[in-house]
C-alpha cells in the first residue's frame, strides 16, 4: 500500500465507517477495537468487508488502544506493516466511558472520571507523542478526533464524556499549534447525533433524541456514520492541508439549530 491509517476505534458506529470508506479510497487499514460478545461479532463483520475491500491490507488489533503497554507493544508492529513510511491519520473514534450524572443516585466516581477523561480525550495525545517520536508522522499526516454538541451542552448522564471531550479538543488545537510547521495538522469533526450503539449506552432515552432531533436539524434527519465518513476522506486530500485547530461541523446544521 501507498498510504495507511491508523483507526482507534475502527469496528463499530463512526470508525468502522471510516475504515471502509478509507479502504474504498486506496488506504491500507490500522485498526485498534476492544470487544466482546456482540460486539464482537459486529466487529468481526466489520473486519471481513474491510479486509475484502482491501485485499488482504488490513490490520485489525483486538485490545485496549488506551493504555500505554498497548501503545509500546503495537507501535513497532505498526512501523513494520508500512515499512516505516508515515501514516496519513491517526483517527480517535473510540467511545468507550462512563454515562453518569455528577450528583445523584449514582454519582461520577473519580476513578470513572479520570478513565474516561484519559480514554476519550487524554489518550489522544499519547498516541501522538508517540508516533511522532517513532517518525510514523509527517507533512501531511492529519490528526482527527471526533466531538459532539456534547462539548459544549449539559446533558443528561453525559457530563463525564463532555470533560473528555473538551479535554480533546484542547489536545487538538495544542498538537496542531505545535507540529503545524511540520506539516502535520490536527482537527475535530463535530457529528450530530447519530443513532449508533454508543448513543444507546449514553441514555435510554436514546430513541427520543432522535425524534428530536429529525424534528431539529434543518435536514430533517439524523447525522449518519458515512455522513462522518465522507467527511473525515474529504479532510485528508491536499486541499485540506491548511485546514488546522479547527472543528469541523458534520452534522447538518443542528448545532446551529435553535429549535427543539
Amino acid at each position: 500500500m501507498s498510504e495507511w491509517v491508523l483507526l482507534l476505534g475502527g469496528s463499530t458506529g463512526h470508525g468502522a465507517a471510516t475504515a471502509k470508506r478509507l479502504a474504498r479510497d486506496g488506504f491500507g487499514i490500522i485498526a485498534f477495537h476492544f470487544d466482546r460478545g456482540d460486539a464482537k461479532k459486529i466487529a468481526e463483520k466489520t473486519i471481513a468487508e474491510v479486509n475484502d475491500i482491501t485485499k488482504g491490507n488490513c490490520h485489525y488489533f483486538n485490545t485496549n488502544a488506551a493504555s500505554e503497554e498497548s501503545m509500546d507493544r503495537y507501535i513497532p508492529k505498526i512501523n513494520e506493516i508500512t515499512n516505516g513510511k508515515p501514516l496519513k491519520l491517526l483517527l480517535h473514534s473510540i467511545a468507550f466511558g462512563t454515562t453518569t450524572n455528577f450528583f445523584g443516585e449514582k454519582p461520577v466516581t473519580q476513578r470513572q472520571m479520570d478513565m474516561t477523561v484519559h480514554v476519550m480525550g487524554n489518550s489522544l495525545l499519547y498516541w501522538t507523542q508517540k508516533l511522532h517520536q517513532a517518525k510514523l508522522l509527517s507533512s501531511g499526516s492529519r490528526i482527527i478526533g471526533l466531538t459532539s454538541e456534547g462539548n459544549y451542552l449539559a446533558m443528561d448522564g453525559y457530563g463525564p464524556v463532555s470533560v473528555a471531550k473538551v479535554a480533546m479538543e484542547a489536545i487538538i488545537r495544542q498538537i496542531g499549534w505545535e507540529l503545524g510547521e511540520l506539516g502535520i495538522t490536527a482537527n475535530a469533526v463535530q457529528a450530530g447525533i447519530t443513532p449508533t450503539r454508543a448513543l444507546t449506552k449514553i441514555t435510554d432515552n436514546w430513541e427520543e433524541w432522535v425524534k428530536n432531533t429529525k424534528k431539529r436539524n434543518p435536514m430533517r434527519r439524523t447525522t449518519t456514520p458515512e455522513d462522518v465518513a465522507g467527511t473525515i476522506s474529504m479532510l485528508l486530500n491536499p486541499e485540506a492541508d491548511f485546514i488546522n485547530c479547527s472543528i469541523i461541523y458534520c452534522d447538518g446544521g443542528e448545532s446551529r439549530s435553535g429549535s427543539f
